[in-house]
């Protein structure tokens, strides 16, 4: 078991990641209410946090929010699959939409590293799954659980994605069409 990290390191990381993001990326981070059940949002040119939640979730936000931004920017199939709400989908959509996700969050990761925080893979690789978990069972059953019941520690590592240039472009806002 891995020991815990504190809320300071993980705001620190937080701030750390928002500040390259948006030097590095020109991809503005943005502390805003955003409508509920939503805890954060994107439209492929700045990434929408709520304030005041968890160190935890606000990192995980920031990091996999971007992942999804740089899907956005290249790729009209990722903006299309974040599009819309999954409901009972098929073992074959559900497939496609795990490599979305772990995909989001390998650009997260090569993130993490490319500014200089390398203590946070297994944390980022226990998000994830969790993350997907949580997902795939809201999207097979429409039942929110709530997300930490789906932690489960030491998942697989995640392996970095280069994040390739890109063009933040503005498409839409999720929340216009699915649920995180």
């Amino acid at each position: 078991m891995t020991p815990p990290l504190s809320a300071n390191r993980l705001r620190e990381a937080a701030q750390t990641l928002s500040r390259f993001i948006e030097a590095r990326y020109a991809v503005p981070i943005v502390i805003t209410d955003v409508p509920n059940p939503f805890r954060g949002d994107l439209d492929g040119a700045r990434i929408l946090v709520k304030p005041d939640l968890e160190a935890d979730e606000t990192l995980f936000l920031i990091a996999h929010l971007f992942g999804h931004t740089v899907q956005w920017n290249l790729d009209a199939r990722a903006r299309e699959i974040g599009a819309f709400v999954q409901a009972s989908p098929s073992e074959e959509r559900l497939q496609e939409l795990e490599t979305y996700e772990r995909d989001a969050c390998r650009y997260s990761l090569w993130l993490l590293h490319e500014a200089g925080i390398h203590d946070l893979d297994q944390w980022l690789a226990d998000f994830a799954a969790c993350d997907f978990a949580f997902l795939r069972h809201f999207y097979a059953t429409g039942e929110r659980r709530p997300f930490r019941s789906f932690w489960r520690e030491s998942q697989p590592p995640l392996s970095p994605l280069p994040v390739p240039p890109f063009q933040p472009t503005q498409w839409k806002s999720r929340y216009e069409g699915i649920v995180v």
